[in-house]
Formats: structure tokens, C-alpha cells, sequence
């Protein structure tokens, strides 16, 4: 049964979790989702070995002086 990527990156948002995991075999899904997500700009993902993507959610609102 395929994640709820929309689920994961409110709760990235939501700072409920730090980060999640991403394989290659799930990236399509993950991409559709990624995609109709509001905020997608702040969802920032690193890629790693084995085709691997770590996401993590960028909260700094950039309000500083």
C-alpha cells in the first residue's frame, strides 16, 4: 500500500515529525503529491545513496532583520 505523502509533509509542517524517507520506487507517488502540496517550496529534499531522498521542512519564515 502505497505512503500518504501529502499526510507526511503536513506533518513535517505540523513539525509532528523531522523528516521522512523517500525510496526510488516511490518517487513517482511522492512527486504527484509533492506537486498539489501548498507549501511545496519549503519541503527541501537531499538525495543520498541508493537513489534515496531525505525531506525535511524549511520553517524559517525569513522575518529576521
Amino acid at each position: 500500500m502505497a505512503r500518504d505523502f501529502t499526510d507526511l509533509m503536513n506533518q513535517l509542517k505540523d513539525q509532528k515529525i523531522d523528516q521522512f524517507e523517500v525510496g526510488p520506487d516511490e518517487f513517482q507517488a511522492f512527486q504527484k503529491a509533492y506537486m498539489a502540496f501548498d507549501t511545496r517550496k519549503r519541503v527541501i529534499g537531499q538525495a543520498h545513496k541508493d537513489g534515496k531522498l531525505i525531506y525535511r521542512y524549511d520553517h524559517d519564515t525569513g522575518d529576521q532583520g
